[in-house]
């Protein structure tokens, strides 16, 4: 029996289902996508885009009331990704990534 890998996050995640906009550099220059879960430190997202291992991400997305003082806000993140995991039989690739910067962006008016 194999034992439980141990927990790397230094802050748990909220489950939630969050459209996204990525961009990884100038190979993808941009997709969408949505998130499984998240935290200020990390998220784990779905895209139809191949991001390798190691890319630097740029991700928009609106933080659930949750993660951002029980209000939505837009933020503007970058990221490493930490893991890509292929999906056999469903189309897209998981991607999980390191946070290393948010930024929350001004609300636009209408």
């Amino acid at each position: 029996m194999t034992a439980p890998k141990a927990e790397r996050r230094s802050r748990s995640r909220v489950a939630a289902r969050v459209p996204v906009s990525v961009r990884s550099g100038t190979e993808n220059p941009q997709s969408t996508g949505y998130t499984r879960d998240l935290s200020m430190s990390g998220v784990f997202l779905y895209t139809d885009s191949q991001i390798r291992e190691g890319s630097q991400l740029e991700i928009v997305l609106m933080l659930p009331p949750g993660l951002a003082e029980g209000e939505k806000r837009w933020v503007c993140c970058q990221a490493d990704v930490v893991r890509v995991e292929n999906h056999p039989g469903k189309s897209g690739f998981g991607v999980a990534a390191s946070i290393r910067n948010m930024q929350v962006l001004p609300e636009i008016l209408p």
